[in-house]
């Protein structure tokens, strides 16, 4: 095809331009002034530079594209209409309730959005997950081209998607960054300053490109240079201006998330209402051979009795899933040889990435990955995922499908005192859209989740426990998602303990002291917090009136929420007790932990004397 001229990319960029005041007019909101910015970068782009199949968004070789700066959206919405892809009457359907054209992109109702975006410091992360995936799973030539506002260069994830892009030489990603000075309430930390950001990026191991963001000519050759350098990424510096091209909103501060004051007047200014196409080169042809689930499992085995920590089974299960299936791909935050993904790493090292103390990159690469339909398992200490809880907020609105895995949970870890304690990571989790959240608390149960995960769509949580626990099942046991199992039954029940994970063995041993005194006790292990079984519960309230919960988790949000929220039809709640980690933890051995906790077997047997009103006075 024939590439359209400098003159012809200019009038493209005053089309986004009009296009981006348009929409926000008719919608009565949206960013305008950051749209109107990066118009020529992105004409250009289109125009001379990316290489993608618009009708075919599976096409392996297409170029990827992020638009970090996700409140640009009119841009990218006013280039799918120059693209054809979307009509004028779908266009000035912007923010309106049931369009596809929402504030922010996201991959719900666009087939060309392939992450959400509007979190800002997001898309460069995820932009490294997709380039790994590109260079070392897929292995085909396609460029990730990733659009980014200065304001969030001021977040610490931008730095550790740099430093960590720069790390494994990621030649086939470009950080377009619009410098257009201005943030949402004034000027950007730097200002034009290009100089200040590429000092910082070639430190991290970037070339970079600056260029007057406003030029096309300019913009081609930085584009040019961006996709001809090996070795590097490329970060291109556009210094331009907010508003670009009228007069009453040209690099002015107090306009940010606003529609221009007199739109039609501004249309005029930049030459009117237009409706050029532009057609976006085609991907060379590209075959990626993602290999297929071979229909054969051979998950680790563990006998009844055997003491197994199921952070150690994670890792064992893992590595059998994946020389099962070859697209499961395991990451973790310099932790592995504690969560045991180690175990995956040296059996596939080609599938193991490395992602260092750098939890929102740790997540955003899992995501970027997922986008390329590939199943990740992401791990690091339960209590350090709490770094990265907006990327996995924010993945749920991608709709991706993630395996993350917390191990170390707990006051249970001993020793190591509460920066390390993972006490608050179930109620994260379980506030996540759609998520899963499970707790196991044996070797054969662990394993059994972690091939259940790799089936289940949406963010999938797996905590695991440091220290060994004795294995209560046997290795042909099914554990769906959704479900429990029911430890201790009888007709004589008078109270149910719930418990999960680290528990599970407190329960089991209060139970054995309490049917000493004659109170019998029903033991259910709420393995899946999330889907909670709810059938199980309900009826264990109904035949034994009084329920019991013992987690090593804060209180707030845990498996006492998760099974009261099993009662929130309107039915009759049942007595309900819960015990959960309410103070402030040091350092102790394991046993003394939950012993000072009042989550051992001990509290919970004198907190079942209490509640069925049986406590004996000594």
């Amino acid at each position: 095809m024939t590439q359209p001229t400098d003159d012809e990319l200019a009038r493209l960029a005053q089309q986004l331009r009009v296009d981006s005041i348009r929409v926000a007019a008719a919608a009565g909101s949206g960013h305008p002034t950051s749209s109107m910015s990066a118009a020529e970068l992105m004409a250009v782009l289109l125009g001379r530079h990316m290489r993608h199949d618009f009708g075919r968004p599976e096409h392996p070789g297409n170029d990827r594209f992020i638009l970090s700066k996700g409140h640009a959206s009119p841009l990218l919405y006013a280039s799918y209409k120059a693209l054809g892809l979307i009509d004028d009457d779908e266009l000035r359907t912007f923010r309106a309730l049931g369009s596809r054209l929402e504030g922010h992109p996201t991959p719900r109702t666009l087939p060309w959005v392939e992450v959400a975006t509007g979190s800002l410091g997001q898309g460069l992360p995820v932009g490294v997950g997709m380039a790994l995936a590109g260079k070392r799973l897929e292995r085909v030539g396609y460029r990730v081209w990733v659009m980014c506002g200065d304001s969030e260069l001021a977040e610490g994830s931008v730095w550790e998607a740099v430093e960590h892009a720069g790390h494994e030489h990621l030649d086939n990603l470009t950080a377009l960054v619009d410098v257009n000075r201005l943030g949402q309430r004034g000027p950007t930390r730097h200002g034009h300053d290009l100089d200040a950001y590429a000092r910082r990026l070639q430190a991290f191991g970037w070339h970079t490109v600056e260029c007057d963001g406003h030029d096309v000519h300019e913009v081609d050759r930085a584009l040019a240079e961006a996709r001809s350098t090996l070795g590097q990424p490329t970060a291109v510096l556009a210094r331009t201006l907010k508003g670009k091209g009228v007069a009453a909103a040209e690099d002015r501060e107090g306009l940010h998330g606003k529609p221009l004051k007199n739109p039609e007047e501004a249309i005029a200014e930049l030459g009117g209402v237009s409706d050029l196409r532009v057609e976006v080169q085609q991907p060379p042809a590209a075959r990626v051979l993602h290999a297929v689930h071979s229909g054969h499992l051979d998950l680790p085995r563990y006998e009844k009795g055997e003491e197994v920590a199921t952070r150690s089974a994670y890792g064992q299960a893992l590595t059998a899933l994946g020389a099962a299936r070859g697209d499961v791909v395991a990451l973790d935050g310099e932790v592995s040889d504690s969560t045991k993904a180690e175990l995956f790493g040296k059996e596939h090292p080609e599938r193991f990435f490395e992602c260092y103390i750098a939890e929102q990159q740790l997540v955003a690469a899992a995501v970027g990955m997922a986008a390329r339909g590939f199943t990740p398992y992401a791990s690091s200490f339960a209590a350090f995922l709490t770094r990265a809880h907006d990327f996995v907020r924010m993945a749920a609105v991608s709709g991706a499908n993630i395996n993350l895995v917390g191990s170390h949970a707990g006051v249970a870890i001993g020793q190591d005192g509460p920066s390390q304690m993972g006490l608050e990571d179930l109620a994260m989790f379980r506030s996540v859209h759609e998520s899963t959240v499970l707790y196991p608390c044996d070797g054969n149960q662990t394993a059994q989740l972690v091939a259940e995960l790799a089936e289940r769509p949406g963010i999938g949580y797996l905590r695991t426990t440091r220290g060994a626990t004795p294995v209560l099942y046997g290795p042909d046991e099914s554990f769906p998602i959704g479900g429990s199992k029911v430890l201790r039954s009888s007709d004589k029940d008078r109270v149910t303990l719930v418990a999960a994970g680290a528990t599970v063995r407190e329960a089991l041993d209060a139970a054995d002291q309490l049917a000493e005194i004659g109170i019998a006790c029903r033991v259910i292990d709420l393995y899946s917090v999330k889907p909670v079984d709810t059938t199980t519960l309900r009826a264990a309230a109904e035949q034994t009136g009084c329920l019991l919960t013992v987690e090593d988790h804060r209180p707030e949000g845990g498996i006492g929420d998760a099974v009261l929220e099993a009662f929130a039809d309107g039915r009759p709640v049942p007595r309900f007790v819960r015990l959960a980690v309410r103070h402030m933890p040091g350092s102790a051995k394991p046993a003394e932990q939950l012993r000072s906790a009042g989550i051992d077997a001990a509290a919970v047997a004198a907190a079942v004397r209490l509640l069925v009103e049986t406590a004996v006075v000594r």
